[in-house]
């Protein structure tokens, strides 16, 4: 079991990480689009899947790119996330080569270029600062401890979006719980999962607010549904449908998995307006 969860809490990191220097995404476009879409975050807004690395202008954000088109045609995407990031590389670097030093600082030099054209900004950040608390002793403890900085490193970075782009959408999706799949082998251990995975979607929402729009992807995956149909329960079948997880203990979403991200994020894009302060 401990093997197990080692090997599991890698968080959502992929193989490579290779972002941000301006060669990923569909953001060659003219400069006069009527709108930028700016996508950050980790493997999840990468379009991360296990033998297939990162596909930047796919998973959930080609599918929101698709949605913004439908009323803004000429928007152009710039899609900066990279597999494996923390909040903590997020603001500080470290983790993927970017010419500014880090996905924020590259984000915002982009945004000030583009301040009246970027209209859409997306992120995915935070699984992979809780996920080690399920190898911790303690573990209430460093979720309390990881959170906080979550909170603090997430509060700036909205900050910081959105004074570089005040007119901007910022939409922030929060995260289904994979972990779900140990119900086949530690069902108490899965219940336990869902504990954090509350605890960091809350801190995602309550840091949100001022900013933007959160989207609950925990829901749309019926994240909380205990359910059981067929004799496992409806969050737990929803795991295996929509991610790796039960075929090949892997975190991230599927085909599937993705087109329901995408669909609930641009679900949301009519009623998330830009905050002026």
């Amino acid at each position: 079991m401990a093997l197990a969860m080692a090997t599991m809490s890698i968080g959502l990191t992929g193989t490579t990480a290779q972002a941000g220097t301006g060669h990923h995404g569909s953001h060659h476009g003219s400069s006069h689009a009527t709108g930028w879409y700016v996508a950050l975050g980790d493997s999840l807004a990468a379009g991360y899947q296990p033998n297939a690395g990162d596909d930047k202008t796919g998973g959930y954000v080609g599918a929101v790119l698709a949605a913004e088109k439908r009323t803004a045609r000429k928007t152009k995407l710039r899609n900066l996330a990279c597999s494996g990031e923390t909040s903590t590389t997020l603001v500080d670097g470290g983790r993927c080569d970017y010419v500014k030093g880090n996905q924020l600082d590259q984000a915002l030099a982009f945004m000030r270029a583009h301040r009246r054209t970027t209209s859409l900004v997306t992120m995915t950040i935070g699984a992979n600062d809780v996920t080690p608390c399920l190898r911790a002793t303690d573990q209430n403890a460093c979720i309390q401890e990881r959170l906080a900085v979550l909170g603090a490193n997430l509060h700036t970075s909205l900050a910081k979006i959105h004074a570089a782009a005040p007119d901007a959408r910022i939409v922030v999706t929060n995260y289904y719980n994979p972990y779900l799949a140990l119900y086949f082998t530690n069902p108490a251990l899965a219940q336990q999962t869902s504990g954090l995975q509350m605890a960091l979607n809350s801190t995602i929402a309550t840091v949100t607010a001022p900013y933007g729009t959160t989207v609950d992807v925990a829901s749309a995956f019926q994240s909380y549904d205990t359910t059981v149909v067929g004799g496992v329960p409806t969050n737990v079948s929803r795991i295996c449908t929509l991610t790796w997880m039960c075929s090949l203990n892997d975190i991230h979403a599927n085909d599937d998995g993705y087109a329901l991200i995408g669909a609930t994020v641009a679900a949301a894009l009519p009623r998330a307006r830009g905050h002026r302060h």
